[in-house]
């Protein structure tokens, strides 16, 4: 399927994907399996991620994405020494890149670890890892929140990172799958052998390395996707959920459709939902149980349409001022 400009956006309109319960449509052709099968396209492993690794087979995936542990200390980890988490980390990222397509992608989303009020910026401890297993970064990617853990003795943490390596020069990428509008789609050259012609894109303009809000993106090129937290339509009870559509952007980007995309810590199953949504296949590992069984319970509402998904490219809510939650309080007016 040839996605196109109409499908991505409509100058400033929400996207509309072309399958997800988000819109009322369904994800029909949802055929799961627990351990890997060409037949299946919904694969749920529930083991440790070194052992489900270790029975898959070479060069399988064209896309591997995940958020690994942060080692803070969350319901579903236990908090060690960095030292001791990098050198399993270490393993992990063996095994993955023994399972990455030569054409392929890995991404790897990573916040702070924090021990005793000193932050330690995972990304920088990762890069390594992976350079020294032969991988190349083509992008360092910011995604910035506006909500999340407050602090009171440093500023509040309002971003993370995605590393995008690649195995090799010859990768894929599909810039169109994810441009967004221009600001200035009549702008044309002024100068030079061009001089008159159009100067863009009529798909739109690349978003660029940094993800944060809609209203900027005309202005920066930047992509509007805000964290999973309470009001948000995807949350479950999974602490550090991934969102549907930072997934997407990788998927659409990153992979063509049939191909095999994993993700090696697979939570409440977000990777594969984005996968299946966009006409891929999926594995996600996952070593606890109920998340497992959350996650299939997940592909089955997205197969029958009611799973609550945000919509790819829909705008952040911005209050208007007249909430009032939104004005300054009457208490802390000055006497």
């Amino acid at each position: 399927m040839t996605v196109t400009k109409k499908m991505l956006f409509d100058w400033g309109k929400p996207h509309k994907p072309i399958v997800g319960a988000d819109n009322g449509e369904t994800c029909s052709s949802i055929r799961m399996g627990e351990s890997f099968t060409e037949e299946a396209n919904a694969i749920v492993i529930c083991d440790d991620v070194l052992t489900a690794c270790g029975k898959l087979s070479d060069e399988t995936f064209q896309l591997i994405v995940s958020s690994p542990p942060y080692n803070i200390g969350k319901s579903y980890e236990k908090q060690v020494a960095l030292e001791q988490y990098l050198e399993w980390q270490s393993q992990v990222a063996s095994e993955l890149v023994r399972l990455l397509s030569p054409q392929g992608s890995l991404v790897w989303q990573v916040g702070n670890f924090v021990d005793d009020g000193e932050v330690f910026p995972l990304d920088i401890y990762f890069y390594p890892i992976y350079k020294k297993l032969g991988l190349q970064l083509r992008n360092r990617i910011v995604w910035h929140f506006d909500h999340g853990l407050h602090a009171s003795k440093r500023f509040s943490g309002r971003y993370e990172v995605l590393l995008w390596f690649t195995k090799s020069d010859d990768y894929v990428f599909h810039l169109d799958s994810v441009r967004i509008p221009s600001k200035y789609p009549g702008k044309r050259h002024y100068k030079g052998d061009k001089i008159g012609q159009l100067s863009g894109n009529p798909l739109g303009k690349n978003p660029s390395d940094f993800w944060a809000l809609m209203q900027d993106e005309f202005d920066h090129g930047i992509i509007d996707i805000p964290n999973v937290k309470s009001n948000h339509p995807e949350k479950t009870v999974h602490p550090c959920q991934f969102p549907v559509e930072l997934i997407e952007r990788c998927v659409l980007s990153m992979s063509n459709e049939n191909d095999w995309v994993l993700d090696p810590f697979g939570g409440v199953g977000s990777s594969l939902i984005a996968a299946l949504k966009w006409k891929r296949r999926g594995v996600s590992i996952e070593q606890n149980s109920d998340y497992c069984e959350m996650t299939k319970e997940r592909l089955r509402l997205l197969e029958n349409g009611q799973l609550k998904l945000r919509r790819l490219g829909k705008p952040v809510h911005q209050p208007t001022g007249r909430e009032k939650v939104a004005r300054f309080p009457a208490e802390w007016e000055k006497k």
